[in-house]
């Protein structure tokens, strides 16, 4: 066939590859076959594509091997150590600010017991709180690390994930530091340990080493500090409150923290519950079990008298911030420098003592024996904290009168809702501005107006009705009518933002938005309450509370918070409040403070049925609050002040107010009495005197010094809940 026709009969002229490029073996394809449709023929990924997953495939290759190498490293690397220096621990010193002797805590409470010693019944509560797995799984648990790790930087709070072969090496071998190289030794010494020793030897090592708070190391110690009895006395509740010290031992300390019951009740149900679970407790055990209240710390000699209190105050501080582990302070060897002042500290309890523990008469007055005082003393340029009283004796009274929050602050929350006033511009249901000389009904039960929840009309103090009366009289006088309209007129939610933004800790009990928020049923300590009125005192300007100058261990020092004082009201709003309470000191409810001998702000307050009387103050210098509290000695009841120190009621402008007076001006002798110096909103400069009703004067005047009738006026429907005293 000629050239130009385009066919031909020779397979070789058929399109496609040379026969140089088919190789050996080709045949060509028999023509009489159908071609293949496009979705039958073979699928090939681009080359970039095969390239990159042979990059990842090799990327996660290496990345094994390196894993695998670490690990074999650090296996091989890292030792079983002997005991770290905490198996043995020291004591920490305590200096005052001029760095005299304060205190020395004693020496580690320890006594190790074989593990047969320990009931099985305390052993399955102590596992059934931290371990439940222990008898089946590995030493350690990577996924639970993961897991804790992960939700710690989530928010979910500082979780460690690590088992209990892992705590007793932290706690026997390392420390309590949160370190990752610290982490890393943990890990591998946990496998070794796990490898080398038995279950049994490795949770005799823990239940001795552990912490239980009360300075008892192991459980045995701690069975003696909170039962009073040997390990194998222990009953199953017993054991099961033991093993949930062990989260948290200061805060479930319930003689210690009565505040904290529940929470520490709430922990015990969990590990008792666990136990069901595990089935190593049955329902009907279960359910028989009581709470076994421990009995009360012993504290040792060596912090008797106010030593004790200060040392626990300061420790609280130090754990409670997270600047020391509890675990490793309690471990010792601190030197730790505080901010209390020997002579104020001495002036604070010879005032206690003159005024109040010199007069106790428990034979002649049953009620003297209810007695206790705490107090706390700020200085408001820098927010140290210069003394604290604790109470009679920390080896009598083990509870911190000056840093509990279990009684009502009553009436000396009231400046807050003035202060959260002004600094809101708020003003009354009339649209009249919120200043000293704004006139209010102070008729006794008025119901609030403008409040949306329940009705609510609160009593005075004896029911004393003040008809129309300024907001600085009516402060004189503590009208509970008049600030509870005020809280509302200003809005209970920025009345509690106020009192935070003050100094009064958010977790406060009973610090709810009401009307009844201003009348004081919120339970703050006394350190807490001096801490606010100490921003009263610095013109709004606050910032936290410390205790703590500075803290060194074997030479090194370790790192505190700096001062964040900030603007927390404006300093009108503090300055117009530090106006009206100087009318309290010079011719309210507070002139026993007038012994301090210079120019001074403060205010009474009183909780329900006498459970306490409180008198908080302050001068340019220093912010001081007292509160007697009433309490039985055996039960721990809170108990009514009715014929305490041989009165027919205790008022907060009776021996609180005495006992400020006192320790004011010892405290500041020596230095010249400086003036307040005030910036005041519009419209209270150079105000007219406030007029008292008739009658109110002399009531008050028998408030003060313990002459009126004994008991409080029945409240009725619609009191406060709770309710609290006017006074």
């Amino acid at each position: 066939m000629s050239p130009s026709s385009g066919t031909s009969d020779d397979p070789s002229d058929t399109p496609g590859p040379s026969r140089a490029g088919r190789g050996a073996g080709w045949e060509p394809r028999d023509p009489t076959l159908p071609s293949p449709r496009p979705d039958e023929r073979p699928v090939r990924r681009p080359r970039r594509v095969r390239r990159v997953l042979r990059g990842l495939l090799g990327l996660l290759l290496l990345g094994t091997l390196l894993l695998a190498g670490a690990f074999a490293a650090g296996y091989l690397l890292v030792e079983i150590p002997p005991a770290n220096a905490a198996a043995v621990a020291q004591s920490n010193v305590y200096l005052y600010r001029d760095g005299t002797p304060l205190a020395r805590d004693g020496e580690v409470n320890r006594e190790n017991v074989r593990l047969d010693q320990v009931p099985l019944a305390v052993r399955r509560a102590v596992l059934a709180a931290e371990d439940r797995d222990f008898h089946t799984s590995r030493a350690v648990d990577p996924k639970a690390m993961v897991r804790a790790a992960w939700n710690t930087v989530n928010g979910k709070g500082r979780q460690s994930g690590s088992t209990i072969t892992q705590q007793y090496v932290k706690n026997y071998y390392l420390g309590q530091e949160q370190t990752l190289t610290r982490k890393a030794k943990e890990f591998f010494i946990a496998i070794k340990l796990g490898r080398e020793k038995s279950k049994e030897e490795i949770l005799q090592g823990y239940l001795n080493t552990s912490y239980f708070g009360r300075n008892a190391y192991g459980v045995q110690a701690a069975a003696r500090a909170y039962y009073g009895k040997d390990v194998e006395r222990l009953d199953t509740a017993e054991g099961a409150y033991l093993a949930s010290l062990l989260k948290a031992p200061s805060a479930y300390d319930v003689t210690t923290h009565p505040e904290n019951r529940a929470t520490a009740v709430a922990r015990w149900n969990y590990v008792l519950d666990g136990m069901v679970t595990e089935g190593w407790l049955t329902p009907a055990a279960r359910a028989a079990a009581r709470f076994p209240a421990p009995q009360t710390a012993r504290p040792a000699t060596a912090l008797a008298g106010q030593r004790g209190y200060l040392v626990q105050a300061v420790e609280e501080y130090l754990t409670g911030r997270g600047i020391i582990d509890e675990k490793t302070l309690a471990g010792g060897g601190f030197r730790i420098t505080t901010t209390l002042e020997p002579a104020k500290q001495e002036a604070l309890t010879r005032a206690v003592v003159d005024q109040v523990q010199s007069r106790l008469d428990p034979d002649r007055s049953p009620a003297d024996r209810n007695v206790r005082v705490g107090a706390a003393a700020v200085d408001p340029a820098d927010g140290r904290v210069l003394a604290l009283y604790g109470g009679v004796d920390y080896t009598q009274q083990y509870v911190n009168n000056a840093t509990r929050r279990d009684y009502q602050v009553g009436s000396t929350f009231k400046p807050f809702v003035f202060t959260a006033a002004v600094q809101s511009g708020a003003q009354t249901q009339q649209g009249v501005p919120i200043t000293p000389y704004t006139m209010y009904d102070g008729t006794n039960r008025r119901p609030v107006e403008g409040w949306n929840g329940e009705a609510y009309d609160p009593a005075n103090e004896d029911d004393a009705s003040y008809g129309e009366i300024q907001v600085g009289a009516a402060t004189d006088l503590s009208v509970n009518a008049v600030y509870a309209q005020m809280a509302v007129d200003v809005g209970p939610a920025h009345v509690r933002r106020t009192a935070i933004d003050l100094g009064v800790p958010r977790s406060t009990p009973d610090l709810t938005a009401s009307p009844s928020i201003a009348l004081g049923p919120a339970t703050a300590s006394v350190l807490d309450m001096a801490a606010a009125y100490a921003t009263l005192a610095a013109h709004g300007r606050h910032g936290s509370y410390t205790l703590v100058d500075s803290v060194t261990r074997g030479g090194q020092e370790v790192a505190l918070p700096g001062p964040a004082a900030r603007q927390a009201v404006s300093r009108e709003a503090a300055d117009t409040t530090t106006s009206i309470l100087r009318s309290v000191v010079e011719s309210g409810t507070g002139t026993a403070a007038q012994a301090a001998g210079r120019p001074a702000a403060g205010k009474t307050g009183t909780a329900e049925d006498d459970k306490a009387a409180w008198f908080a103050g302050y001068t340019p210098e220093l912010a001081t609050v007292v509160a007697l509290m009433g309490q039985d000695p055996e039960s721990g009841r809170q108990e009514s002040l009715y014929g305490a120190l041989g009165l027919p009621r205790v008022s907060g402008g009776g021996p609180p107010a005495a006992i400020w007076g006192q320790f004011t001006r010892d405290a500041l002798a020596g230095t010249a009495p400086r003036e307040f110096e005030l910036q005041l909103m519009p419209g209270a400069q150079e105000p007219p005197v406030p007029p008292v009703p008739d009658g109110a004067k002399e009531e008050e005047e028998e408030l003060v010094t313990g002459e009126a009738g004994p008991g409080a006026a029945s409240r009725g429907p619609g009191a406060p809940s709770p309710a609290v005293r006017g006074q």
